[in-house]
């Protein structure tokens, strides 16, 4: 099916059966006013190109009926395009280009998320590494080192089960009243465990004799695992929690408590349903038997918030081919 769009500069809009896989499921921000399994393509002159995260933007221009329209193209964060080719100096003000994008459900919504741009010069820039670059490559020896998700972004069954989890009368008013603007992270407030390690970015993991430490590349995450046999103190709740871990075997146990409140943790199904004091995530690290993959089960229990527990499991590649960037944040 076709629609017609007014923009003589709008090659097409073609809707595409099924999700479109250039998309993300869990990209950092909601992907809900997008219309996924849709496609449009633009074409116009580059006026601005914001070089940010939490998301780079493309602005362009398109002659419309003889009226000058701007787009806003939403792209992924600094470093993922930095792994796919991508600089800040890409596109600048005067570039004619092309723009595969996933346009907005608003029918006069004029913001689309990026799939792919094609420059005059024939160059095709697309938001992440092409699925034969993100294959494991080494085995690990420890859980030390650089890993992340499966192609850069599968989380397995993540989003499923986090829609399945049953929520509290709490829960479900505060979701409802939930929008956009409510997001934590255009704040440049990082997501708490299990959220941080479901984000397509690299993680890196230190293990010291005292302590473990657990790095994101997003919002440049580090949690410190206390392996020195202390308790939770009674108080002192941040972002990320207070951690306590201990070996069973090889397997890294890691007990997290003392979380701040958070409005949005977990982003998909049930994004807007917030997280409070009481919040506890227990997560159990273990090597995969070839040594190429590291399996992550994690249980998350705030009776505030959640019925039941949510429980689940994440997998990272080992990829110490890849380094971790920095990731300054506009708010």
């Amino acid at each position: 099916m076709t629609r017609t769009v007014a923009n003589p500069l709008v090659a097409c809009a073609v809707l595409i059966s099924g999700a479109l896989l250039a998309v993300p499921a869990a990209a950092h921000h909601s992907r809900a006013e997008f219309a996924t399994g849709s496609e449009v393509v633009l074409q116009g002159t580059v006026t601005r190109f914001n070089w940010t995260n939490p998301h780079v933007y493309i602005y362009l221009t398109a002659d419309d009926g003889g009226r000058k329209t701007e787009w806003e193209v939403e792209a992924d964060a600094m470093p993922l395009l930095s792994r796919s080719g991508w600089t800040a100096k890409s596109l600048a003000p005067g570039d004619v280009i092309r723009v595969r994008a996933v346009p907005n459900r608003r029918p006069d919504g004029r913001r689309v998320l990026l799939l792919s741009v094609t420059t005059a010069a024939g160059t095709v820039l697309t938001p992440r590494r092409p699925a034969d670059e993100r294959r494991p490559v080494a085995r690990a020896t420890s859980l030390s080192g650089i890993w992340e998700l499966p192609g850069g972004e599968d989380t397995g069954d993540f989003s499923k089960r986090w829609a399945a989890v049953p929520l509290t009368p709490k829960a479900a008013a505060a979701k409802s009243a939930f929008r956009p603007a409510d997001r934590p992270a255009a704040k440049c407030i990082a997501p708490p465990t299990p959220m941080i390690m479901a984000m397509p970015y690299l993680n890196a993991i230190e293990v010291r004799k005292d302590a473990v430490i657990l790095r994101s590349e997003f919002f440049n995450v580090e949690r410190t695992v206390y392996m020195d046999g202390r308790g939770h103190p009674p108080n002192g709740r941040s972002n990320q929690g207070h951690s306590i871990g201990r070996w069973d075997g090889e397997v890294l146990v890691v007990d997290t408590r003392l979380f701040e409140d958070h409005r949005a943790p977990i982003r998909g199904p049930n994004e807007g349903v917030p997280s409070g004091a009481r919040r506890h995530v227990v997560e159990r690290y273990q090597l995969s038997p070839d040594k190429t993959r590291l399996f992550i089960d994690f249980v998350v229990t705030d009776p505030d918030y959640l019925a039941a527990p949510f429980s689940g499991r994440l997998e990272w590649v080992y990829s110490p081919h890849l380094t971790m960037m920095p990731f300054p944040c506009l708010p």
